[in-house]
């Protein structure tokens, strides 16, 4: 089998676990087709858990019918997630400590480690603690997105398949690779987003056969989730009057340019903060179980005095409902938009590091 270069330092080579064969594309395209099914439902499902834990932490109600574009609403006492958070991290450490380690964190570093460390292959177990770990952690008001499980519990039933097929260490990434992006494509209902990540981040060929197996499963995979999910758009944002840059003054065009540069610092930041989240986190020295709960109680400490100086918990959750209130002109003052940005930083970073799923 050949070597598939990296990088000037990296290589992939075969191993004896990598013995499948290649298989004939027809037959690829049937596997495709059901891990796209899979995926499309896979996604349905995860959004359901999530639900259910939010309902069960904020309103003590047995339901899944949550719709994260809205702000968090009920009856529930301001305080509960003091409460939820810490416990949601015991449930959470659990889950990780005994079944799956890789289901701690964000997801998609697990899978590139799988794609070009581990021949393809992701224990199938991840699926269904990446699940749970998640959505215990999002639902009990961890700030986390939807985003890096979707794309790990795809490509762990991707690599699932390819293993028990026994495809070539090829076939078994490019199946890992459309599970990834078939999950991405159901969750926000965009095909072509699905496609593009899933061929920028973990195909390590760019060929007909890999891109249209690819696309064939993301296809698949959100025509599944139109059907049990509905057609409409992760966000629904009202009709814009496209502007005529040609008769735009100049300085509106400098401030695209000032934002764009202000958001690469910020994403530089926001990775710094995650990976100085976990070295403080590994260096208290206390039991895994206390520590993470400590640190989740703090997440709930921050969401309570969000709440009482606003009337919101705001960077709960995946956080769409800000979004949303952008998107449809709610009027916030800069100053609070400002430090919203800040606090969801600081919330994602402490519930990443410290332990949570998401």
């Amino acid at each position: 089998m050949p070597t598939f270069a990296l990088g000037k330092d990296m290589s992939i080579h075969s191993s004896p676990l990598d013995s499948g064969q290649p298989r004939a594309l027809a037959f690829l395209v049937a596997v495709a087709l059901v891990v796209g099914c899979v995926a499309g439902f896979g996604a349905f499902v995860f959004r359901q858990l999530i639900g259910l834990f939010h309902n069960l932490s904020f309103r003590q109600l047995f339901s899944s019918l949550y719709d994260a574009n809205q702000h968090t609403a009920g009856t529930a006492p301001v305080w509960l997630p003091l409460v939820a958070l810490p416990s949601g991290a015991l449930v959470v450490t659990w889950l990780v400590r005994n079944f799956a380690p890789e289901a701690k964190g964000h997801g998609v570093p697990e899978v590139l480690d799988a794609v070009h460390f581990k021949n393809g292959h992701i224990r199938p177990i991840v699926v269904l603690i990446k699940a749970l770990a998640s959505s215990i952690t999002i639902g009990s008001g961890g700030s986390a997105g939807r985003e890096g499980p979707i794309v790990q519990i795809g490509a762990a039933f991707g690599s699932f398949m390819g293993g028990l097929l026994r495809l070539d260490h090829s076939d078994r990434v490019t199946l890992l690779a459309a599970g990834a992006g078939a999950g991405i494509a159901a969750t926000f209902n965009a095909p072509l987003g699905g496609v593009l990540f899933a061929v920028e981040m973990f195909l390590l060929r760019l060929d007909f056969r890999a891109i249209a197996l690819v696309a064939l499963t993301v296809v698949s995979s959100a025509f599944v989730g139109r059907v049990l999910m509905g057609s409409a758009p992760s966000f629904d944002v009202p009709a814009l009057q496209l502007p005529d840059y040609a008769a735009e003054p100049v300085y509106v065009l400098v401030a695209f340019a000032s934002l764009g540069v202000a958001l690469g610092a910020f994403s530089g930041l926001f990775i710094r903060g995650l990976y100085w989240a976990e070295d403080i986190a590994n260096r208290i020295r206390v039991n895994e179980y206390l520590r993470n709960a400590a640190g989740m109680a703090l997440v709930g400490v921050l969401l309570v005095c969000l709440h009482a100086g606003t009337g919101h918990y705001f960077v709960e959750g995946v956080g769409y409902a800000v979004i949303m209130d952008v998107l449809t002109d709610v009027e916030y003052a800069p100053a609070l938009l400002l430090l919203l940005a800040f606090l969801k930083l600081c919330a994602t970073c402490m519930t990443i590091g410290f332990g949570g799923s998401g």
